[in-house]
């Protein structure tokens, strides 16, 4: 007897001892993370500020004209600017309802075989170079973009054709690529909603597909949002595949112009710009930084409000 109660005495020290240890390991986990935020958060302020005071904010967001090498130089990120907002709302238009309604055939309605099929083009897909689907987007999709810009255009005068290299080729590749991370992390969702929905409501006299967009999905939206989230940075933050399809020429956003993402901006000039040219590129950075920031934060508020509007 008293050998099994310093048994439990001893096991009871132990878990002790293990919780303590995991608490501390969570709790420098958790410090580190923030560190990183702020640390991150601080060195874009103090990189990108300078050209700010420099050039003028003004100068810099609201003008339209890019010639940082001129004699007069002019660091003008407005079309960049309109080309980042535009590409990836119209990529998360187009790849938002593809990716959720494939995730509703996984969770919901495809049998174990195509399950399987499905589950293993999209793993495929995730696991492909961002510089591979800009090579493919230089093979496949540019090539039929230019055929639709002669037909289109083929008595222009005045258009500049760019040989399929345009906004609407940015954005083809950018919904594709999102794609993985809007199917998996929805469908993990889907997933998580209790099989006691769906009963009841079918129980009630719902059909299949009423049960799924009424209940199941309501019941699934704050994991739908965060896959959204997560597929607008991976929108924003492309560079590869897009400097690839998209021409990367400051020109103002149309669907057949060669275009410039913030992204591909920095990466195009950072290796030969130097003084206020190499600020600006950082300030650039700050611009994508604050962009992401905004964008989180709109979303996060569009939760709640959902959430309160549900109670």
């Amino acid at each position: 007897m008293e050998k099994e109660v310093i048994s439990i005495i001893a096991n009871r020290k132990t878990k002790s001892m293990v919780e303590k240890v995991a608490s501390i390991i969570f709790v420098c986990c958790a410090i580190v993370s923030i560190v990183a935020v702020i640390s991150i958060t601080g060195y874009m302020i103090i990189s990108g500020t300078p050209a700010i005071f420099e050039v003028g904010l003004s100068d810099i967001l609201f003008s339209n004209v890019w010639a940082p090498t001129a004699s007069h130089p002019q660091f003008g990120i407005l079309n960049i600017i309109l080309t980042s907002i535009i590409g990836v709302f119209m990529a998360i238009c187009i790849g938002v309802p593809i990716g959720v309604l494939t995730a509703v055939n996984l969770a919901e309605i495809a049998s174990p075989k195509v399950k399987k099929i499905i589950k293993s083009a999209i793993e495929l897909l995730a696991g492909i170079p961002s510089v591979v689907y800009g090579l493919l987007g230089i093979l496949i999709i540019n090539p039929l973009m230019y055929q639709l810009e002669l037909l289109i255009f083929k008595d222009s005068t005045t258009h500049q054709f760019t040989g399929g290299s345009n906004l609407i080729s940015a954005i083809i590749v950018l919904a594709i690529m999102i794609l993985p991370t809007l199917i998996n992390i929805t469908e993990t969702s889907l997933n998580a909603v209790p099989d006691d929905y769906r009963k009841s409501s079918l129980a009630l006299g719902a059909s299949q597909m009423q049960t799924i967009f009424r209940v199941v999905l309501p019941a699934a939206k704050n994991g739908i949002m965060s896959a959204i989230v997560l597929g607008v940075g991976r929108a924003i933050g492309e560079v590869m595949a897009i400097l690839l399809v998209a021409g990367n020429s400051v020109n103002f956003p149309l669907p057949f112009n060669s275009v410039r993402f913030l992204t591909t901006g920095i990466v195009s000039e950072m290796g030969y710009a130097s003084g206020t040219h190499r600020e600006v590129l950082f300030t650039i950075g700050l611009v994508l930084f604050v962009f992401i920031l905004v964008i989180n934060l709109v979303l996060t508020y569009i939760l709640k409000k959902g959430d309160e509007n549900g109670k």
